[in-house]
């Protein structure tokens, strides 16, 4: 009883005095047209993959540190991914983008350190849209073929391809060395002496040359020829996170420029807007309606970039920072890759929970990040901010878009769940990954080295700890660990690494072979808090279910405590699931340990649980 008293003391006042006023919250969502098998989407860093160094120093070279390539996914390390239960693999960073190192043999400029972020640079300062990385080739010059066979093998072993798309922004220094016939470069028929126009690609500040900005040194104050104090732009163009100086602050996106979709500086439209009722219409009749408009050139090259990876085998995108980008463009892109491939993935990162039914229902995004509301409340969770019953009031806001919200704990951006930043331990984070992978209909997506328990602990020089860099040449050790040397069989691994990676592999594949997790929810939240002895302020638990499953999910976010009581079920969810008089047996569906009873009798609609510190069960009836 004192360890639970000392955990809850980390919650303030506050939050304990309002925890009697839970509100009751009744969801019983029908779900309609959405696909029969759940979906999960498996990140991984491509750069930092099959990388086997493990000197991890800061700022260090590529033959110092190391670096994964396309070929590093071997037959056998896809497959696993796959058994892991993984439907589509998420291969960040391919486009080629702005990075410090000579590749001029091959016919590529090399890139001024002073607008690359790191060394490694950041993935999402594209410089070049039809090619790939040189750093992931085996042969450079080859490298869109090895990427073209990566794609065959990923989906050799039944797994879909997704690859990034910034609208937003691209590289300082773009140059289209791989442009297919017929397609110009970005800027090349820009009318540079207006600051803007709406067939420009770029927003300009005519007569005025860019300066670098005062970032710190970069390569950490190592020599290089390019490093003069100059880059040359005339005249300056915007910065991608729409910053109109031409010298950018150091925390101002310095590495890119902003595209023009045909928004004025002023923020009005100098587009045709879609008409009322386009939120019901088809991607096939936001197809017909483009049609016969007149839109911005940045639309058509992006739409064009779009079509030629679909062409070849990508099957979906990932769309960095896209609600900077008008949803009338996503309905015209994304209509366009519908059409020619209607199963495309497409999922993008907008984080204005009042924009997420415009970029779904007129942009025809599949998906969104679930990051301001379900992601952002459960690491409040777990670091003893807020309880978790305000989970219910999320699921109850996002009833009618909730299969488009995808679920995840870990990315490129985030702190890494394992990291002290975040849960602080692995094993604190299963109780939120069993919530993330089960609340919705949703996709559900991790980052690779979170199913070992990857910290990001390593100062990376650009990139610091608590997140894996992508900025720079860097290890990833637990990932190392279970790739072993290349035969990814998790060899190295400790065992309570394996045991957690074992954990992963049975709740992602319970839920993609689960007809429950894309049927209907309703808490069971309400019922129990504030009623039910010893029925702790860190329990949750909720109900899904289909015609062949019913399963009730409970979990304790307490790391250090356990709870013992009778769970209430109430009476609208038995008579939805028809149960009569009687006693049901309970089965744990993680690790098929774990049974108790349900008692339907007389009124009362009880089960009994024990459960552990950070424990989840996933109940069958």
């Amino acid at each position: 009883m004192m360890k639970k008293r000392t955990i809850v003391a980390s919650i303030s006042i506050l939050l304990l005095a309002a925890a009697c006023k839970t509100t009751a919250i009744k969801m019983d969502t029908e779900k309609k047209n959405t696909p029969q098998k759940k979906e999960v989407v498996y990140q991984v860093f491509t750069r930092l993959f099959g990388n086997q160094n493990t000197t991890n120093k800061p700022w260090g070279t590529i033959e110092e540190n190391g670096v994964g390539k396309f070929n590093d996914f071997t037959d056998k390390a896809l497959k696993e991914i796959k058994d892991l239960g993984v439907t589509s693999i998420w291969y960040t960073g391919v486009p080629h983008h702005a990075l410090v190192r000579d590749y001029t043999s091959i016919g590529i400029s090399n890139d001024d350190p002073e607008v690359v972020k790191g060394r490694a640079g950041s993935p999402y300062a594209v410089k070049d849209y039809y090619n790939v990385n040189p750093d992931l080739a085996v042969n450079p010059a080859n490298r869109l073929q090895e990427f073209e066979a990566l794609i065959a093998r990923t989906h050799k072993v039944g797994l879909k391809v997704i690859i990034d798309i910034v609208p937003n922004h691209i590289a300082r220094k773009y140059e289209g060395k791989s442009n297919p016939k017929g397609i110009k470069d970005f800027g090349a028929d820009d009318d540079v002496s207006v600051e803007y126009k709406r067939d420009n690609n770029f927003y300009y500040i005519p007569n005025t040359r860019f300066e670098i900005p005062d970032a710190g040194k970069p390569l950490n104050g190592e020599s290089n020829p390019l490093i003069d104090g100059k880059f040359e732009e005339f005249p300056a163009k915007w910065t991608g996170n729409g910053s109109r100086l031409a010298k950018p602050d150091k925390n101002d996106w310095y590495e890119t420029v902003k595209v023009n979709y045909g928004i004025r500086p002023d923020g009005s439209k100098d587009f045709p807007e879609l008409p009322a009722g386009f939120d019901t219409k088809s991607y096939q009749e936001h197809f017909d309606f483009w049609k016969d408009k007149s839109v911005p050139n940045s639309w058509i090259k992006f739409r064009d970039i779009a079509l030629y990876w679909t062409a070849k085998g990508v099957d979906g995108f990932r769309y960095d920072m896209a609600e900077m980008v008008p949803y009338e463009f996503w309905s015209y892109m994304n209509s366009a890759i519908k059409v020619k491939n209607p199963d495309a993935f497409l999922m993008a990162e907008v984080y204005n929970p009042n924009e997420y039914r415009n970029y779904i229902r007129l942009g025809k995004m599949d998906y969104l990040y679930d990051k301001v509301e379900t992601y952002d409340h459960l690491k409040a969770v777990i670091q003893g901010k807020t309880w978790p019953d305000g989970l219910s009031d999320i699921q109850h806001r996002m009833a009618d878009i909730e299969h488009h919200m995808l679920k995840f704990l870990d990315n490129h951006d985030e702190q890494r769940l394992a990291s002290p930043e975040f849960a602080g331990t692995p094993e604190k984070g299963k109780p939120l990954m069993v919530v993330s992978a089960t609340i919705s209909t949703a996709p559900t997506m991790i980052y690779f080295g979170q199913e070992v328990g990857e910290a990001g602990n390593e100062n990376a020089g650009f990139g610091t700890h608590s997140r894996t860099s992508i900025f720079d040449y860097i290890g990833v050790p637990n990932h190392q660990r279970w790739m072993n040397g290349g035969k990814f069989d998790g060899g190295q691994l400790s065992q309570s690494e394996k045991d957690l990676r074992d954990f992963y592999k049975r709740l992602l594949n319970f839920s993609i072979n689960s007809s429950a997790l894309m049927g209907n929810f309703q808490e069971i939240q309400t019922a129990n808090r504030n009623i039910t002895p010893g029925y702790d302020i860190a329990i949750y638990s909720y109900t899904r279910w289909s015609e062949t499953q019913k399963l009730i999910v409970v979990t304790n976010f307490y790391s250090l405590a356990s709870s013992n009581f009778e769970l209430r079920i109430p009476a609208d969810i038995i008579q939805k699931w028809n149960l009569k008089d009687g006693t049901y047996t309970l089965t744990d569906q993680l690790y098929q340990k774990k049974t108790t009873q349900l008692r339907v009798e007389n009124g009362e609609r009880k089960a009994q649980i024990s459960i552990g510190p950070s424990e989840s069960f996933i109940f069958q009836l």
